[in-house]
């Protein structure tokens, strides 16, 4: 029986940042989503206690649409990629891309 929330897509992708601080969270979550495709749908696990706000202010950030808490035990946090999102340094994804 799936707990999931009807309205809450499934994902295409899963990023577990289980004990992560959100600098390191939003690291491997760069990575993570490098490749992807616009419309990925991506579940972020994340225990930081500043990820209920650190994930939608990263979206807002980069232009992905910030999907919400997905229902159930753990503490998972649902994003879609956008198209036209803004590029963000591999090495600090809190910084966006610059042109020299």
């Amino acid at each position: 029986m799936s707990t999931m929330n009807p309205d809450t897509p499934t994902p295409d992708i899963t990023v577990d940042g289980t004990g992560l601080l959100c600098v390191t969270l939003l690291l491997r979550l760069r990575k993570e989503i490098d490749d992807a495709v616009p419309g990925t749908v991506v579940h972020v696990i994340a225990t930081d206690p500043a990820a209920p706000l650190d994930l939608p202010a990263w979206c807002h950030m980069t232009g992905h649409h910030y999907l919400g808490p997905v229902p159930g035990n753990r503490p998972v946090f649902a994003l879609r990629l956008a198209s036209d999102a803004l590029p963000t340094r591999a090495d600090a994804p809190w910084h966006p891309v610059t042109t020299q």
